[in-house]
């Protein structure tokens, strides 16, 4: 099985996870998220976050990806397993911190993962747009868009929780054309973030092309991205409801990998697979859990796109 063991600045070789004390499924976030799903005990559920975390990451420390871990305490977070929504890192040492729509959500903001970034990598800057919570602004991070690091597009679909001036500001300052598109679900409720229908890696695209619903755009999505070099998978809605689009790739010591969960990669079928396989290795994660939250394993990484000191 052949491997691309070259360096890609779209598969970050370190990711930030946060592993819960507390967590529970956010009856604040409910709303526009369908993926979500009704809790047990509170207790129960964040026994086996806590364990499906702490074996995902060392999963994913086993495959050569550097893991940073932190572990949240608190009871008032209980979507902290999610950090990619909060901040982002970007070649030339710039992070950004992003506005959150539910007010739960902006607690999950935390000093000790920016001083660790800072300590541990080269940052010159943080662009904090938090300050524009209290005008309705919001765009919660790399669920929100999902970036093209190569080609410098920030995909994004319509939703509450990404503004278009939120956005336009993001891809001014950090250098990236912004594509937005409408998406739906197949009982035409708008897809609250682009992550869970879409993932580009450096070879290819896994999209719910389905849900896409201007013809015209859904086009000149492919056509971007075929024209980048990488061959599209389009995913049904059902697979998308099974999490399929909620992956990322990331550098291991061996190579690529695409990491997602099991449900994920069961809803795949083998072309799928063997498409994917010819440039990465699939790496499902086992969070069953954690997707009751209405986030995957996607939702769970923050990808570190940073110079090492």
């Amino acid at each position: 099985m052949p491997r691309h063991v070259t360096y890609s600045v779209q598969a970050p070789s370190a990711v930030v996870m946060v592993r819960p004390h507390y967590f529970t499924v956010n009856t604040e976030t409910a709303i526009d998220n369908l993926f979500q799903s009704s809790p047990d005990t509170t207790d129960d559920l964040s026994r086996a976050a806590y364990d499906e975390i702490t074996r995902a990451a060392d999963v994913l420390r086993s495959h050569g990806v550097n893991v940073h871990l932190f572990d949240d305490t608190g009871t008032e977070t209980p979507d902290s397993v999610f950090p990619n929504n909060w901040f982002s890192t970007h070649a030339g040492g710039h992070v950004a911190i992003y506005p959150m729509k539910a007010v739960s959500r902006r607690r999950e903001r935390r000093s000790d993962v920016i001083e660790m970034l800072k300590t541990r990598y080269r940052v010159q800057e943080v662009i904090d747009y938090s300050g524009l919570e209290p005008d309705g602004l919001f765009l919660e991070g790399t669920g929100a868009m999902v970036l093209d690091h190569i080609d410098r597009v920030a995909y994004a679909a319509r939703s509450d929780r990404t503004d278009p001036i939120a956005l336009e500001r993001f891809s001014t300052h950090f250098n990236f054309e912004p594509m937005v598109f409408d998406a739906r679900d197949g009982n035409g409720v708008a897809v609250y973030h682009t992550n869970v229908l879409m993932c580009i890696a450096t070879d290819f695209a896994m999209i719910g092309l389905e849900m896409m619903t201007d013809a015209a755009r859904r086009r000149e999505v492919v056509l971007r991205l075929e024209r980048s070099g990488r061959g599209v998978i389009a995913l049904t809605n059902d697979q998308i409801a099974s999490f399929s689009g909620n992956a990322l790739e990331l550098q291991g010591n061996a190579g690529r990998i695409l990491a997602l969960s099991t449900t994920a990669f069961a809803s795949l079928s083998r072309d799928q697979r063997n498409t994917i396989e010819e440039s990465a290795e699939l790496v499902a994660l086992d969070i069953p859990t954690i997707e009751r939250a209405g986030g995957s394993v996607r939702c769970t990484l923050a990808g570190i796109h940073l110079t090492p000191r």
